[in-house]
Parts: structure tokens; C-alpha cells; sequence
């Protein structure tokens, strides 16, 4: 019974939606419908296309097209992707270059590419449980850290007790004894949310970057989670902080303008975040020394889509790459100190 209520169903949603488009074509048998005037704005077809509204002239009413549809819809996947992914890899200036002087039709554009990379990070990592390992390994960490710093202060103070009785002079090992002892205040009161005892020092931050410290050193699970969240939804960010840093490689540059910096920023954004989520693969695969050695490949990246991309000569590309990565430096600790701070008014 159940079987004849689902073909009444299809049978009346097919009846229903020819009333509501009542210039759709027949479907064929191969899933396609054929009809003489565009469904969308009802011009004349003539061709595979419509003339006024660029509408395919035959659209397609089956499971694999809705598939196909999805796929291209999120990253063109016919074509593009292939044209666009290896010329990513291994010619990321030659990309940025001809993308930038108008070869739009034949590569998937920097920002779709960049939306589903940070997506396809994010989604990696989340089911890979990686972004959540944070505050358990930050605490072992401490752990480690206090216990060598109070063995060593151990044994400095049974060296300053052996010079004190030979007779020795004892204050450079007491200043010694007075850093590793305010060493170990500061990471027991990290460790414990102390930040009195940690000796960190807010007062000379911006009131919502010092607030996201103040909350990281009490409850750094929640923060970590928050970040999570947050890094996501704010990924694009990323953008807006990079490009002033690379257009200090070209100061007041009348060749190369604003959008030839954001293009550059964007496509290697989006190859950091694929070399991430190979990171991700490779270590859950258990090739934890291939997945140490991919972080070698950043500079190299970087060197070669600044070389292509800017038609640089090998020494102005080398310096440029030093630059870049320091800046690189900069700009992830401006991300992390927003979505620190964003975090906290969450």
C-alpha cells in the first residue's frame, strides 16, 4: 500500500509542478526536456544555449544530473577543477597571473576555491578530531615544563649550598635560582588559571584582545572550542589582514594593483589549507614523517607563485619569500588574537 502512496505522490508533485511551470518541455528518455522557448525567461532557443538569459537550452530532470549539478555547482568540478588544481600545485604564479589578466572561464575562481578549501580543512580536521587535542597536549606540555624547571632549580640550589659552605660566592647562582623560581610561579599559574601568578601582564592590550588572555589562562577548553568555531566562520578574514603585508613587497607599484595582491593572497590560502588536510591524512594514515615534511613546502609554494606571479628575477623572489614568511608569522597571530577576543563575547 505504502508503494502506490509514493507513486500517487510523484504522480501528483509531477502534476503539481506543471502547473506551476506549465512551459516545461516533455522529459525524454534520457532525462533531458525539449521545448522550443527557454524556461527561464521564455525566449526563442536557438543553440545549446538561450540567447537572452544564458540558461542551458535543455535542462536535465534525473538523480545523476542532480549530482552532476552539485558537484559543478560547488567547485565547477568538470574541467576547472582539473585545470585549476595542478597548476595550484606546482605553478601557482602562472595560475595567479593568468587569472588576474583574464583567464576567468577556464580555472575555478579564487574565492569559490578558497570557501571550499578552508570548508574541506575545517571538516577534515573536526572528524579527525585534531582541533580538539589542543588544551590536553597544552597541559602536558606544562606538566613537562614544570617538572624540569624544578629539578633544575634542585639542583641549583644544592650547588649554591655546596659554594656557600667552601666559601664561594653564591649571587649569580641565587639570580639564577630567582628567574627559575619566577619561571615556575608563571607556569603554575598558566597551568591553574593564576594569572596573578602567571606574572602576565594585560594592562597594555586592547581591552577585548586582554580579556580573550585573561579567559584562554582560566578556561583554555572553552576557549579552544570557541576558537574552533570561530576560525571558520571568520577564515575570510584572513584575506583582509594579508594583503597590506604583501603590498609592502610592491610599494606604490603602478604595475601591480590591489586585486593582483588579493588574487595572490587568496589562491595560496587556499593551497595552505589543502596541504593541511594532506597533513591531516597522512598522520592519520600513520606517515607522521611525511606529514613533518610537508611543512617544508610552504616557502617553496611561496616562491614560485611570487616568482610567476610578479615576474621576479630568482633574488627578488628570494626576498620577497623571506618577507612573506615572517609575515605569514604576523598575520596568524592577528587572526588568533581576534578570534581570541571575538571568542570571548560569544
Amino acid at each position: 500500500m505504502g508503494e502506490f502512496e509514493a507513486i500517487g505522490d510523484v504522480v501528483t508533485g509531477a502534476m503539481a509542478g506543471r502547473a506551476f511551470e506549465p512551459k516545461a518541455g516533455e522529459v525524454g528518455a534520457d532525462g533531458h526536456t525539449h521545448e522550443r522557448n527557454c524556461l527561464n525567461c521564455g525566449a526563442p532557443l536557438a543553440g545549446e544555449f538561450c540567447h537572452a538569459c544564458g540558461q542551458h537550452s535543455h535542462i536535465h530532470r534525473t538523480l545523476t544530473a542532480f549530482f552532476h549539478d552539485l558537484l559543478h555547482g560547488v567547485l565547477h568540478f568538470e574541467g576547472k577543477t582539473w585545470r585549476t588544481l595542478p597548476l595550484l600545485a606546482w605553478r601557482p604564479g602562472e595560475l595567479t597571473r593568468r587569472y588576474i589578466e583574464g583567464e576567468r572561464a577556464r580555472f575555478v575562481s579564487p574565492i569559490a576555491l578558497f570557501l571550499f578549501s578552508i570548508f574541506l580543512m575545517y571538516a577534515a580536521a573536526s572528524l579527525l578530531g585534531r582541533l580538539g587535542e589542543f588544551p590536553q597536549q597544552a597541559k602536558a606540555g606544562l606538566q613537562q615544563g614544570l617538572r624540569e624547571s624544578q629539578a633544575k632549580l634542585t639542583k641549583l640550589e644544592a650547588e649554591r649550598d655546596a659554594a656557600a659552605k667552601a666559601g664561594r660566592p653564591v649571587s649569580k647562582l641565587n639570580e639564577q635560582i630567582g628567574d627559575l623560581k619566577d619561571e615556575i610561579n608563571a607556569i603554575e599559574g598558566v597551568r591553574t588559571g593564576n594569572i596573578e601568578n602567571a606574572g602576565v601582564r594585560l594592562e597594555g592590550l586592547p581591552g577585548w584582545i586582554g580579556e580573550g588572555a585573561g579567559q584562554f589562562a582560566k578556561n583554555p577548553e572553552l576557549v579552544a572550542y570557541k576558537l574552533k568555531t570561530n576560525a571558520y566562520k571568520f577564515s575570510w578574514l584572513i584575506i583582509p589582514l594579508s594583503v597590506p603585508f604583501v603590498w609592502l613587497l610592491f610599494p606604490f607599484s603602478r604595475r601591480f594593483r590591489l586585486y593582483d595582491h588579493t588574487v595572490f593572497v587568496t589562491y595560496s590560502l587556499c593551497f595552505m589549507s589543502l596541504l593541511v588536510v594532506a597533513g591531516l591524512l597522512f598522520g592519520v594514515a600513520g606517515m607522521s614523517t611525511m606529514s613533518s615534511l610537508l611543512w617544508l613546502i610552504p616557502p617553496f609554494h611561496m616562491y614560485r607563485q611570487l616568482k610567476g606571479a610578479y615576474a621576479l628575477g630568482r633574488w627578488g623572489a628570494l626576498w620577497r619569500t623571506s618577507m612573506l614568511t615572517i609575515f605569514a608569522i604576523i598575520v596568524v597571530s592577528l587572526f588568533s588574537a581576534v578570534l581570541v577576543g571575538v571568542g570571548t563575547y560569544d
